[in-house]
């Protein structure tokens, strides 16, 4: 493929990021912000599929962007089954995985159904995922719980996370391989990561109940609490999960989950916010540190990243309680497109080898 234009979809909890390159550059950078008033009138994330595709083909029109122009759509992953990293063809399979929801439900699983709905629609045009959120490195003693009938699994910001180790493997000219790093990603999820030249084989599942608490979702609660809230009839099945993630974290505490009004309420001297953040702060450490011990404290840098680490606050808080670790290295925001676009390049390039989902 001489000339290739590709769109990079990135579906977030309350937002669409959209993105095309061509000839290996990038002509068109979107994020549309979805209000809670527009997202309240669907039940569930699937719901949003047509109001998401209708979002995304009207931004690709003002820019006189037609579908038709476009040969690869490289979409974020969502919850499928475990997956080594790498660059993987949407299929029939995983679409059928993804509709199926026995792997979860969350905002990033319309990203592969939306490739493959666009794709199909125009001819000679591919839908990729890569490294997707179900990204599985875990090392054995990772995977096991305190209970046969449990297994620890691999949920995280494997995309961002691999993107930002690479970045900074690339800053100071050593293999991303050769290197143990502790990637922090701080967003609306949190995954506190491990990585062990070149593979995440430890993480706390980002999605599902482990870890800090971030602004939409609990993290790690008491077991024996958890329980008896459960068998406590004052709520439905559905009504926890939603505590756990989506209901959870900063806006169960103060009742929002934008961490920039957050902040500059603390700065007003809001004490409950003010409270909530260093709780984070405090959390994510305890993590970071709780993660050295995989690699025996031989950490090369800890690299904290997403949308809360353009927080100073917050980074100089957590900087305090583990520098001593390790050098700290704040790449804010996420590199999650640019990602994206880059392993797609590389499996056109002849770098990637595309796998196939089974």
């Amino acid at each position: 493929m001489k000339e290739t234009k590709i769109l990079a979809i990135n579906p977030g909890s309350t937002s669409t990021k959209i993105a095309v390159y061509q000839n290996k550059k990038c002509i068109f950078l979107k994020t549309i912000r979805h209000s809670a008033e527009e997202l309240a009138q669907y039940e569930t994330i699937y719901d949003q599929f047509h109001f998401r595709k209708k979002m995304i083909l009207q931004e690709l029109g003002t820019e006189n962007i037609g579908p038709g122009a476009v040969n690869v759509i490289i979409a974020r992953g969502g919850l499928t089954k475990p997956l080594t990293s790498g660059v993987y063809e949407v299929n029939q399979a995983m679409v059928d995985d993804i509709n199926s929801r026995k792997y979860g439900m969350h905002a990033s699983n319309l990203a592969p159904l939306l490739a493959f709905d666009l794709a199909s629609k125009i001819p000679n045009t591919e839908a990729y995922i890569s490294d997707p959120v179900v990204t599985d490195e875990l090392c054995d003693e990772a995977r096991t719980a305190g209970h046969p009938l449990f297994e620890r699994k691999s949920v995280l910001h494997a995309l961002n996370q691999k993107a930002v180790a690479r970045t900074y493997a690339n800053s100071i000219s050593k293999p991303y391989e050769s290197l143990n790093l502790i990637v922090a990603h701080m967003g609306g999820g949190i995954s506190v990561g491990v990585h062990d030249q070149g593979r995440i084989v430890d993480v706390n599942n980002a999605l599902d109940g482990e870890g800090p608490l971030s602004p939409e979702r609990s993290g790690s609660l008491p077991n024996g609490q958890l329980v008896d809230l459960c068998f406590s009839g004052d709520y439905i099945q559905a009504e926890i999960k939603k505590m756990i993630c989506g209901r959870g974290g900063f806006v169960a505490h103060v009742g929002s989950s934008d961490g920039r009004e957050i902040r500059a309420k603390a700065e007003e001297g809001d004490k409950k916010c003010q409270h909530i953040l260093k709780v984070m702060a405090y959390q994510v450490s305890k993590a970071i540190g709780e993660m050295a011990t995989v690699v025996s404290g031989k950490v090369d840098a800890i690299l904290i990243t997403g949308g809360l680490a353009y927080d100073k606050d917050m980074v100089a808080e957590i900087s305090k309680k583990v520098s001593f670790i390790a050098p700290i290295s704040v790449h804010p925001g996420e590199d999650e497109m640019e990602a994206m676009f880059s392993n797609a390049q590389r499996h056109l390039d002849g770098l990637e080898e595309l796998k196939v989902y089974k």
